[in-house]
């Protein structure tokens, strides 16, 4: 069985048009997509912005409702639940965002920031919270000192840290990571991949890595899908993205990342 499955998902946009256009613009920012996840497997989702990377996650996370097709879960459908009834697996679902800073309450400390999913969905007394608090932010590299400061007070990778711990807080199944790491440099960002990869050890995580970094399919990901007009393209392996892409735009992709190392780049390159 699958962890997650999207069958011929799509969304469409639309906007009514004005006296000039009167008839209804649409886009389809997913179309008929189909993909699934298997339990523990990591998955990279690359593409062009506006390829519909992030309109898919939302789908998938059941945070907006798809236009048509189905979104399973273990083989359940919740395509159609409520919110009241999606409560039975959000707690399976999380996802770790662009910039988590934004998305923390200011005035909330670690521990409140830690502890709100856990509040939302009536784990234990605050004790227990607090315990789960400190146990999970020694997962993620930090000491139990730390649930006591203020977002303002932490560094870029602590935020960091402490959103892929209020992630994993519920202790999940799967995580969707939308761009996470791409506003920290890269000795940071080699950090915060080896601790993913360390989470899936301990927790039996599974991911979808949202990036437009192929390096890190490459190094991280099981398989890789590209996502062109709403549509995926083109799968491979991760390791095998760099090497053996067969659709244009997967090519036009890879050409598009830089080479540092002048020696490797094409004579023509230069001219």
């Amino acid at each position: 069985m699958y962890l997650l499955e999207a069958v011929e998902l799509s969304k469409v946009y639309g906007r009514e048009g004005r006296w000039f256009t009167p008839d209804i613009q649409k886009v389809a920012a997913v179309n008929h997509l189909s993909l699934r996840l298997k339990p523990h497997e990591n998955l990279g989702l690359v593409g062009g912005s506006g390829s519909g990377k992030s309109t898919l996650a939302r789908l998938l996370l059941g945070l907006e409702r798809p236009s048509s097709g189905r979104v399973l879960y273990q083989g359940t459908d919740f395509t159609d639940w409520s919110l009241s009834k999606m409560r039975r697996i959000r707690g399976k679902l999380q996802v770790v965002f662009q910039n988590s800073p934004a998305s923390f309450n200011p005035l909330f400390t670690v521990e409140q920031i830690i502890g709100e999913p856990l509040r939302n969905y009536g784990m234990g007394n605050a004790g227990a919270r607090r315990d789960r608090v400190a146990e999970t932010l020694e997962l993620v590299g930090l000491e139990g000192r730390y649930m006591y400061r203020y977002p303002h007070e932490l560094s870029g990778g602590q935020q960091q840290r402490i959103g892929i711990a209020r992630a994993i807080a519920l202790r999940p199944e799967l995580i969707i990571c939308d761009e996470p790491f791409s506003s920290l440099d890269a000795s940071l960002r080699r950090q915060m991949m080896n601790l993913l990869q360390e989470l899936k050890a301990q927790l039996g995580l599974a991911y979808i890595f949202i990036t437009h970094d192929l390096s890190v399919v490459s190094r991280f990901c099981d398989r890789a899908a590209v996502m062109h007009q709403g549509q995926i393209v083109e799968e491979q392996t991760g390791g095998g993205l760099m090497k053996q892409a067969v659709h244009p735009y997967t090519q036009k992709l890879i050409a598009s990342v830089p080479v540092q190392d002048p020696r490797l780049r094409k004579s023509d390159d230069r001219n």
